[in-house]
């Protein structure tokens, strides 16, 4: 789904990256402060239970997940550097969000216990879906498969806490078990489609 959006975003992005280009600023810069802004964002807002800002400001920083790569095609300067720093600095991210939500839920006068556990699922269920894409690739096979790739699970998590942060009830949860079920379907479906590619052929 998000993959079909990313021409339109990478329009819109283009002059902010001439801007960058312009003032020396590397891709890998980009990745780093948008990786940092993302965690100080989601550690900090979350577990205070301020939902609706720390979705906001954490968008801002996610933005730059895209920046980096239009930075990298205008100057030529992507490498596989670059590439691995902003796969790895991506779970970092994703963990920090995720750990923002368990604070939150284990933090409250009435701890939701049961919530925490679902975002501790969806953490690792997300972990395994980026790893099983990796590990595929590693052994010359593709993983490219599945309904909740980062982008989406990004997109579920940050419009549920945003929309709890503004009083709507139960969204939240709903996303949560939404995402923990996509995200498991997920690592079996790439599970499946490596298996037919090694064992059956």
């Amino acid at each position: 789904m998000l993959k079909l959006l990313r021409p339109a975003v990478t329009r819109v992005m283009t002059p902010l990256g001439r801007a960058l280009a312009r003032l020396g600023i590397s891709p890998d810069v980009i990745t780093a402060v948008g990786t940092l802004g993302v965690v100080a964002s989601a550690l900090f807002f979350y577990p205070r239970g301020m939902l609706f800002a720390g979705t906001l400001v954490i968008t801002f920083f996610v933005f730059a997940d895209l920046l980096d790569g239009v930075l990298a095609r205008m100057t030529g300067s992507g490498s596989t550097w670059g590439a691995f720093l902003d796969s790895t600095l991506d779970r970092l991210g994703d963990s920090a969000i995720f750990s923002g939500l368990i604070l939150y839920f284990v933090l409250e006068k009435e701890p939701e216990i049961l919530l925490a556990g679902v975002a501790l699922f969806c953490l690792v269920a997300g972990a395994l879906v980026s790893y099983a894409k990796a590990r595929a690739e590693g052994l010359g096979m593709t993983a490219d498969v599945g309904l909740a790739e980062r982008g989406e699970r990004l997109v579920v998590v940050l419009v549920a806490a945003g929309l709890s942060g503004l009083g709507v009830p139960y969204i939240l949860a709903a996303g949560l078990w939404l995402l923990a079920a996509a995200s498991a379907v997920t690592v079996v479906q790439r599970m499946v489609h490596v298996y037919r590619q090694a064992v059956v052929r």
